[in-house]
């Protein structure tokens, strides 16, 4: 856990669980992956212990997982000041090994802390749809004598020794607790977002981030679910919350970014633009996290319309460089080649076509 973290569209970070596995081409670099394995060589013995090995390429995850001590898990109740909180930075809260009655811990403690706002990002969106639709079903029953939520009050009792019980029975999704997946390509947008918008929430969020290729979001057309068929992506982005009365689902927030650290990949500019462009058309916040390690050097089309540039030089102070498409692809020609040169996080910076883009959503509920 973190009082204060670097990540930009949070202030602080709470790992209640720690450990994960390699679930999509997004997971390749993982920072948490390095981060655990250096906490493991400095504090022995500590509930990270295991959850990495070593490989030829570094430490990777070893699937395993563990709960934090309770003073870890506690932690958000002692915050007094309110923050917006990133949960799990160090796993997946929806990991397929974590048991029920570690989430529902988890989500005591979110409950009881409703000063702070928690953003809960997945690549396990069929498990987050699933739990959190199961304990909508016991949380929202109404009428008396109030059933409410037994599991998540169950947990906090355990946690605190205290008999809590939510301020407004009922009140299911939690209006401070914001679920998000990620969706670093075409592809995993595909899979993810439609169990995103079928999960009850307050606050809806994709994190494209590392990008990893172009994602489209109106392309999501006719995706089916338990819960029907969402004909028009724009309407969805545009719709009515999604509450007790089934009513559109709708999305509140994209984030997107390029990756960061030694072996990060370059993201293209035109995909950045892309989620932008996407957002504004539909009304949904937009939040560029960063560029990464890698800027863009040369706009082929831009700098180079006739062709005239030698492709085999070398930049003056001899930093890396690469070629880089609209597809994804290295190689010479493509759509919108570009030439990618890194220059470290810091030096490629947030700005986006000259401008900062750190929009929020307000939550509805």
């Amino acid at each position: 856990m973190a009082d204060h973290t670097g990540i930009e569209w949070a202030d602080s970070t709470w790992n209640p669980i720690v450990g994960c596995s390699i679930v999509s081409p997004g997971c390749t670099n993982c920072y948490a992956m390095k981060q655990a394995a250096r906490i493991e060589a400095m504090q022995p013995g500590t509930h990270y212990a295991g959850t990495t090995q070593k490989t030829k390429s570094g430490a990777v995850w070893s699937g395993k997982l563990a709960l934090a001590p309770d003073h870890i898990l506690t932690q958000p109740l002692r915050w007094s000041r309110p923050r917006r909180i990133f949960v799990n930075s160090m796993s997946d809260l929806f990991h397929e090994d974590a048991p029920d009655a570690w989430i529902d811990q988890v989500f005591a403690v979110m409950a009881m802390a409703p000063q702070h706002t928690f953003m809960v990002l997945t690549k396990r969106s069929a498990r987050m749809r699933a739990y959190v639709s199961e304990v909508r079903e016991t949380w929202c029953s109404r009428g008396p004598p109030m059933p409410g939520a037994e599991r998540i009050q169950e947990a906090a009792a355990a946690l605190t020794g205290e008999d809590w019980r939510p301020e407004t029975p009922g009140e299911w999704p939690l209006p401070n607790v914001w679920l998000g997946v990620s969706t670093e390509d075409q592809r995993r947008a595909d899979e993810r977002v439609p169990d995103l918008l079928a999960t009850p929430a307050a606050v809806r969020f994709i994190s494209a981030e590392p990008l990893l290729g172009p994602v489209n979001l109106f392309s999501l057309n006719e995706r089916r679910g338990d819960r029907g068929t969402i004909t028009d992506w724009h309407d969805s982005l545009r719709g009515l919350r999604f509450g007790p009365s089934e009513e559109t689902a709708k999305l509140d927030l994209v984030i997107s970014g390029g990756e960061s650290g030694p072996k990060a990949r370059p993201m293209h500019p035109d995909w950045a633009r892309s989620l932008r462009d996407q957002c504004a058309a539909a009304g949904t916040a937009f939040f560029f996290k960063q560029w990464g390690e890698w800027e863009a050097a040369v706009d082929r089309e831009r700098n180079d319309p006739d062709w005239r540039l030698d492709y085999s030089f070398k930049f003056a102070d001899r930093a890396p460089h690469t070629w880089l498409n609209l597809a994804g692809g290295t190689g010479f020609h493509g759509e919108r080649f570009h030439v990618m040169r890194r220059v470290g996080k810091r030096a490629a910076g947030r700005l986006l076509d000259g401008v900062m883009h750190n929009d929020m959503p307000e939550a509805r509920l």
